[in-house]
């Protein structure tokens, strides 16, 4: 099979739609677009692409290995005989499921990306902006795309060929693209099935009711059936960015400072257990609950009925509350 890789070929067409949105802004005067953080956004985003030189033929080749080290198995199941050949093959339904595995790959590396702190230090750039535009969706990780492909590595195994696999996740990339806009209303029926601007926009959203929801990709039917949805039609003001951002529009401080907040609690921890839980354990943990998950503070409202003020400031809680909006700024767009 013949690769074709587009992703370069859409670059263009992605700053073409950044512009229209820019002018749009400008124009309509709905301070979408902050300079620094846009700069930021580009800066973080060509060392992504320079980054993704090395691991996407690093990813095609480890692809390609485990395609080729299962051949046996495939061969042994009688693939032969089933499909003309010792995999799948490129059949329109072969591809249908290459791109709904592909798609279940990226809900569960995108879940565990934001419920395992060493992962979310990792995946946090992507988060970090507190602006929500077709610029931000290229806050990409640098260091994400090392360990991203390891989710996928089951499909080239039963046969679905590796330039495939690389493909649908390229095609996932350029939808996502999509989902980072504040114009798109809700989509109604399409909403059941497929994730929308308006459904991402609560992934991208630090309220508390909207943390870890909305993994998927492509597809939101995903945290449907994991129980991660939010129609996210409960009318509060939606903040974007993170609890405890990097202060910074430096994009290698946005790109490493939590692995550095990271390495500061494991140098403090006392015992071998909590340095262990800092860097597996869910962001936000700490063995004095001075900082807490997700869960503890679900489980907190669930006890106290609500957090009190002082609990709110610690634990970096938004609720929709018109008084913690980040004000605007003469420099913005």
């Amino acid at each position: 099979m013949k690769e074709v890789y587009f992703i370069p070929y859409f670059i263009p067409a992605a700053i073409i739609i950044i512009t229209i949105e820019v002018i749009m802004s400008i124009r309509e005067k709905k301070h979408s677009y902050y300079w620094k953080d846009s700069a930021a956004s580009a800066g973080v985003g060509t060392g992504a692409v320079l980054v993704q030189i090395i691991t996407k033929a690093g990813t095609l080749a480890v692809f390609t290995f485990i395609f080729e080290l299962f051949k046996p198995m495939r061969e042994a199941l009688n693939y032969t005989s089933l499909f003309g050949q010792n995999w799948l093959g490129a059949s329109w339904w072969v591809w249908a499921l290459c791109i709904l595995g592909d798609d279940l790959n990226f809900y569960w590396h995108h879940r565990f990306a934001h419920t395992v702190r060493i992962l979310w230090a990792a995946h946090i750039p992507h988060h970090s902006s507190e602006y929500f535009n077709f610029g931000t969706s290229f806050r990409n990780s640098w260091t994400i795309f090392f360990i991203k492909p390891i989710y996928w590595l089951w499909m080239p195994a039963i046969g679905f060929h590796p330039v495939m696999v690389f493909m649908a996740m390229s095609i996932n990339s350029v939808y996502q693209f999509t989902l980072h806009s504040l114009v798109v209303p809700h989509l109604g029926w399409f909403e059941k099935i497929f994730n929308t601007p308006q459904l991402h926009q609560i992934h991208h959203s630090k309220n508390f009711a909207y943390m870890d929801k909305n993994f998927g990709g492509i597809f939101i039917f995903w945290d449907k059936l994991f129980g991660t949805f939010h129609n996210g039609r409960d009318g509060q003001e939606r903040h974007f960015g993170v609890t405890k951002p990097p202060e910074s529009f430096n994009p290698v401080v946005i790109i490493t400072h939590e692995f550095v907040n990271i390495y500061n609690d494991v140098r403090k921890a006392k015992s071998l257990s909590d340095k262990l839980n800092y860097i597996f354990g869910a962001p936000g943990w700490s063995p004095d609950k001075s900082t807490l998950t997700v869960k503890e503070m679900t489980q907190l409202i669930r006890e106290q009925g609500e957090l009190t003020e002082k609990q709110k400031e610690v634990f970096g809680y938004i609720e929709g509350n018109p008084d913690m909006k980040k004000q605007l700024v003469a420099e913005e767009v």
